[in-house]
């Protein structure tokens, strides 16, 4: 069965690596700016040239694109896989959504709950009890400690920190580096340390 990266950017082909280190064939990816083009050498296709009936991942960090992805590809008639690096932990216990991506030295500890379309990239932790809604990012070496709750579309920055039990609201963004030590509000943007939203 054929399956697609969609996105053959950064995080496109760091799916493929990831793809790669576990041994799954990838057909090709699905762009929409360097169509017919070749990325690692793989055919870089429209999204509507996709084969129905193969499977996808979306290689994009930006919650609203996959959001937008996942939908134009469920209608295309694909369905989602989700991939982990080999060199990532999935504790006990723990479960992954369609459609997720962890990449390499990720550590999923036990009794997790992860979304659909939801991302764990390199090097990053997510603590015991947490719960990582639909299309959350957590990017390289961030540490989201035990109970935490990140809601759809929520994103936390690199080596950003996400104290025991909060909360980050829906589409909010935790800034590279930021100490969270009290619950997010759903679309803030929290940055410095500890956490205070961004004054526009």
């Amino acid at each position: 069965m054929s399956l697609f990266i969609a996105g053959a950017g950064g995080v496109g082909r760091e799916t493929l690596d990831a793809a790669l280190a576990a041994g799954i064939p990838v057909t090709a990816f699905l762009d929409d700016a360097p169509g017919g083009a070749k990325v690692r050498g793989l055919p870089v296709l429209r999204p509507e040239e996709a084969e129905p009936g193969g499977t996808y991942l979306v290689g994009i960090a930006n919650p609203a694109v996959r959001r937008r992805l996942t939908a134009l590809l469920d209608a295309h008639g694909l369905t989602p896989v989700t991939i982990v690096h080999p060199r990532a932990v999935i504790g006990p216990e723990s479960t992954l959504g369609e459609g997720c991506l962890v990449l390499a030295n990720a550590h999923v500890s036990s009794s997790i709950t992860i979304g659909a379309h939801t991302q764990v990239h390199y090097n990053a932790t997510v603590g015991h009890d947490a719960v990582l809604d639909d299309r959350v990012t957590v990017y390289p070496g961030a540490n989201i400690s035990g109970n935490v709750h990140l809601c759809d579309d929520a994103t936390v920055g690199s080596n950003a920190v996400v104290l025991q039990g909060l909360t980050v609201g829906e589409g909010a963004f935790v800034g590279a580096g930021a100490v969270v030590t009290r619950d997010v509000p759903p679309g803030v943007v929290v940055v410095g340390s500890p956490a205070r939203p961004l004054r526009r």
